[in-house]
């Protein structure tokens, strides 16, 4: 693990957890290589804050803010990731996990230690794309991860990157189905992909696609971002 396994750590946001007030504990390092990837810095770069560090200034926002995302590049891929949720668990926070789906054993072993609160679960592509937006072969893991969480009472939402270039409409569609099949309900969010901002690879700009192309769900609300 990482001397220093934080890159960076937002103080404050009321945007990354729902109805509630959080900072976002940047971890450095992934094991994915998503084309669209907007933290090149984050996931090719190396942690500048210790984890005791990140503690004392925890410690300093009880009383001030509800939870605490573990974010990245991705977060749960360090090696002491569990033991260190537990410490932010015991000072009283809620807890948030941004992952990308690449560890299905960690997930498991929060779950089962009532250690987080709330997931955002990413779903990159459907398994015939998946290695090529991602550069891994990861899409089972992911798929192991959502039926963890299926079975789960924490409350978790999916959340895909959409560029125009990477993913259809149609497969975007599917990626819907998907859903549909695995019976999840609540709240899709496709984030679009934001032009002219620095990203691992060198993309061609993306269009935007609207709602009337997007097929409708009885049980899945589809909800745009940016």
């Amino acid at each position: 693990m990482l001397a220093k396994p934080i890159c960076n750590i937002t103080p404050f946001t009321l945007l990354d957890y729902p109805n509630k007030s959080a900072c976002i504990l940047w971890y450095a390092g992934c094991n994915m290589r998503c084309l669209y990837c907007y933290n090149p810095e984050i996931v090719l770069g190396k942690g500048v804050i210790s984890f005791s560090e990140t503690i004392s200034f925890l410690k300093k926002r009880k009383g001030l803010l509800d939870a605490v995302v573990f974010s990245g590049g991705e977060c749960l891929i360090h090696k002491n990731i569990v033991e260190q949720i537990k410490e932010v668990k015991a000072l009283g926070f809620l807890v948030k996990i941004d992952t990308n789906g690449s560890n299905s054993k960690v997930v498991k072993q929060l779950l089962d230690n009532n250690l987080i609160d709330y997931v955002a679960l990413d779903f990159k592509a459907l398994k015939p794309s998946y290695n090529a937006i991602t550069k891994s072969n990861l899409f089972d893991v992911f798929e192991e991860i959502l039926d963890l969480l299926l079975v789960s009472t924490i409350p978790f939402e999916v959340r895909t990157t959409y560029h125009s270039e990477l993913i259809s409409d149609i497969e975007l569609n599917e990626m819907l189905e998907f859903l549909e099949d695995k019976e999840y309900k609540g709240n899709y969010y496709i984030q679009h992909f934001q032009n002219n901002v620095e990203t691992l690879e060198k993309l061609t700009p993306s269009s935007k696609i609207t709602i009337s192309r997007i097929e409708k769900s009885p049980n899945i609300r589809v909800v745009f971002r940016n």
